[in-house]
């Protein structure tokens, strides 16, 4: 086994780089296409988005007969949405492209917004009702609407299989190897104590059907950003003199990476918007076609409606939540008195990573209690993430396995995802974490394609409003 991954390992850590760099562009372009044939929906429309959202919260919400209300699907997207990404993947791109990468992360969030919206829209505007009363929404069925015959089968069986794999299995399994290593290192918790834990959690709320994941989802995520945002809160009003300097070197170091990336201006600019771009595209998910199964079980009148709901989802994962984190990091590591004032080099390097950056960056003010508070937020925004990426996946698997025994392939699949989530928390490689990469962007091909070929519908819903 370990030959045969330090064999692959290489291969995939390539083909996900190469890949990567080109579906950047396309997410990018994607995003820029529909913020103009849309009239940039995301800035007409963002006031009714926050009003749909948060005149719809009920953390107690009524027992929908199928599928979820629209601020359940919300707070299911945002499970996804908001992850280890928002605080491990920014901390990741600040490092190596510097504190001006969340510049480039908050411009490709603006145009992911628009991506966003038409995907939500012809998700429920393609979405199918089983024979059963479930709702059966997402990529695999908007791909079918504009393709038609065996090419639109292909496409949709090569996405159905990626995000099976890319999020029901791989995904989850890191996302579990988060909570797991963060738990023993902050706690003491042997790895595996927490992976029978988690997985026991996990198989109660899978077994519930969407219902119950709605359920937990709408309560988790108000949660879950309450207490970040309010620790980010109580850093940044202690560190409110460092605010001003900042906010400016997020956007000088955007544009002039050099002066504390070091090396040439062309390089270093280039560190800095593809550290952003790629960071903020696979932390709000917006093109990749995960999120559009969750916004495809709203229970809404029209599919704008949930479109510009969808769009707030982008805004509070990368302008509240990543930005908080972000603001946290550079005001106490890069300011005048931060061990990163002169940039990321020298012996810094041996003790400070992306993995233990943001836990550094709370503990200047909370001490001790800073890598506790990190572990805390990570298990939260793991744990959701895993509900969510588990319902996309088993919405693909019922659609490729299904036939006439939809349960039956549910309950085989829930079988072998709990496996995985299992052997996440007691099993590490970068392999399994660069092969889950190469299977996201797998997922994008597809998805953005279709997107394309259904410019037509989304303009026509977005034209109405």
């Amino acid at each position: 086994m370990h030959t045969l991954e330090s064999t692959l390992y290489p291969v995939v850590s390539s083909l996900d780089s190469g890949i990567g760099n080109l579906l950047v562009f396309l997410l990018i372009g994607i995003g820029l296409w529909y913020s103009l044939r849309t009239r940039f929906v995301q800035i007409r429309c963002f006031g009714e988005g926050l009003r749909r959202t948060f005149g719809s919260i009920r953390l107690f919400g009524e027992k929908q007969n199928s599928g979820m209300s629209s601020f359940q699907a919300l707070a299911t997207a945002i499970a996804a949405q908001v992850g280890t990404g928002n605080i491990v993947g920014a901390s990741g791109a600040i490092l190596t492209g510097g504190p001006g990468a969340i510049f480039w992360m908050w411009l490709i969030a603006f145009l992911g917004m628009a991506t966003i919206y038409a995907e939500a829209t012809l998700a429920v505007q393609t979405r199918r009702t089983g024979a059963d009363g479930e709702i059966h929404g997402g990529p695999v069925y908007y791909i079918t609407t504009a393709f038609r015959g065996g090419f639109g089968k292909f496409l949709a069986g090569f996405f159905a299989v990626a995000i099976i794999l890319a999020l029901g299995f791989m995904g989850c399994m890191v996302q579990s190897n988060s909570i797991g290593g963060n738990l023993e290192s902050a706690f003491g918790i042997p790895a595996w104590v927490v992976g029978i834990v988690l997985v026991a959690v996990c198989a109660v709320i899978f077994l519930g059907g969407v219902q119950r994941l709605a359920a937990v989802t709408e309560k988790i995520v108000p949660l879950m950003a309450a207490v970040f945002l309010l620790g980010g809160l109580v850093v940044l009003v202690a560190r409110v003199r460092y605010l001003p300097a900042t906010v400016g070197m997020i956007f000088r170091y955007a544009f002039q990476p050099q002066a504390i990336l070091g090396g040439g201006f062309g390089t270093a600019i280039k560190l800095a918007v593809t550290q952003g771009a790629k960071r903020g595209l696979f932390s709000n998910e917006a093109g990749m076609g995960s999120t559009p199964h969750a916004h495809a079980q709203a229970n809404v009148k029209t599919a704008h409606e949930q479109g510009v709901v969808a769009m707030v989802g982008v805004f509070i994962d990368t302008f509240v939540v990543l930005t908080l984190n972000a603001l946290v990091i550079i005001s106490t590591l890069y300011t005048a008195d931060g061990p990163l004032a002169g940039g990321y080099s020298g012996a810094v390097t041996e003790q400070l990573g992306k993995n233990n950056l943001a836990q550094t960056a709370f503990g200047t003010v909370f001490g001790s209690f800073g890598a506790m508070f990190v572990a805390i937020c990570l298990l939260f925004f793991a744990f959701s993430t895993i509900l969510s990426w588990n319902l996309f996946g088993r919405i693909n698997a019922v659609y490729l396995f299904g036939g006439k025994h939809p349960k039956r392939a549910a309950a085989v699949y829930n079988v072998i995802a709990l496996s995985f989530v299992f052997l996440g928390t007691v099993f590490s490689s970068d392999f399994v974490w660069d092969l889950q990469d190469l299977l996201n962007n797998f997922m994008v091909l597809p998805n953005v394609v279709a997107l394309f070929a259904l410019t037509g519908m989304v303009v026509q819903s977005a034209r109405k409003h």
